[in-house]
C-alpha cells in the first residue's frame, strides 16, 4: 500500500514555533510528528509514502534524508520528497501526487495529525472499513472529546457508516480527524491547481460514497503552540502513571 503525507502547510497558526521550520517537524514525546505519522504507516503496512513540502521544504527534505540512511534498522517506509513551488491546499497536493500513488486506494494522512490507536489501530481500522463501494472513507472524531474550539462539528454519521454534513444551525457530533483512505476515482472531476479535499467529500457525499470510521482511541487537536504543550503534558502524564 502506498500512502500521501500532507507536510507543506504554513504552520500559521503555530507560529513563532513555525517560524524557522515546518509544522510537522516540531517535536512531541521526543519525536516529531512527521516520524510519529510515518512510523504508524509503516506499522500499517505501508511500503512507500509520497511526502508534499513547501513551507521549509529543505528542512523536510534534510529529516527524510536522514530517516532514509536509518531505514534498514526502522523498516520504513520508502520517502518521495514533492516539493510544491505554490500552495496547493489539501486536494490539490494529492491530486498533483497521483502520478506516484498508483491505480490502487491510498492512505492519506495530516502531517500534523497525532493520535493514540484503541483496542485496533486506526489506520487498520480505516482500511478495513473500505469494501469498494466508497470513494473515501474518513476517520472521525468525536467533538466532546477533543478540548478546543471547534463549532459546530463538521459531520453527522449514520447506522451504515455513511456521512452527511452539517446543516444551517445543527450541531453534529464529528469532525474530521486528518485520515482518510481515498481511491483514485475520488479525484475523477477534480479541477486543476490549488483546491481543498472539501470539494472531492461533498461530490462523494452527493454520490452516497463517502463513509466514516469514527477513531475508539486518542486524539489531539494541535493547532496552536498551547495544544502541543497540553499533549505534550499529557503524554508525560501517561508514561509517570499520573491520572489527573
Amino acid at each position: 500500500m502506498k500512502a500521501m503525507l500532507l507536510a507543506a502547510g504554513l504552520g500559521t497558526r503555530m507560529r513563532p514555533l513555525t517560524e524557522g521550520t515546518a509544522k510537522p517537524l516540531l517535536p512531541l514525546g521526543r519525536r516529531s510528528l512527521l516520524d510519529h505519522a510515518l512510523d504508524r504507516l509503516r506499522d500499517a503496512g505501508v511500503d512507500e509514502v509520497v511526502v508534499n513540502a513547501y513551507w521549509h521544504a529543505d528542512h523536510i527534505a534534510t529529516h527524510l534524508a536522514a530517516r532514509t540512511r536509518l531505514s534498514e534498522r526502522n523498516g520504513g517506509p520508502r520517502t518521495i520528497v514533492r516539493r510544491e513551488q505554490t500552495l496547493l491546499d489539501t486536494g490539490g497536493s494529492v491530486a498533483a501526487a497521483l502520478d506516484l500513488l498508483g491505480p490502487e486506494p491510498f492512505l492519506v494522512v495530516n502531517g500534523d495529525t497525532f493520535w493514540l490507536d484503541g483496542p485496533t489501530p486506526a489506520l487498520s481500522r480505516v482500511i478495513a472499513a473500505w469494501d469498494g463501494a466508497a470513494d473515501a472513507v474518513l476517520l472521525l472524531q468525536r467533538s466532546v472529546q477533543i478540548q478546543a474550539d471547534i463549532g459546530a462539528g463538521d459531520f453527522a454519521l449514520d447506522p451504515w457508516g455513511l456521512i452527511r454534513r452539517r446543516r444551517e444551525l445543527e450541531i453534529v457530533p464529528y469532525i474530521y480527524a486528518g485520515i482518510q483512505l481515498a481511491a483514485p476515482a475520488l479525484f475523477a472531476d477534480a479541477p486543476r491547481g490549488s483546491f481543498s479535499m472539501n470539494l472531492l467529500w461533498d461530490q462523494a457525499i452527493a454520490r452516497g460514497r463517502l463513509r466514516g470510521v469514527v477513531h475508539d482511541g486518542l486524539w489531539f487537536h494541535l493547532s496552536t503552540p498551547t495544544d502541543l504543550a497540553a499533549a505534550e503534558y499529557h503524554l508525560h502524564a501517561r508514561a509517570v502513571g499520573d491520572g489527573r
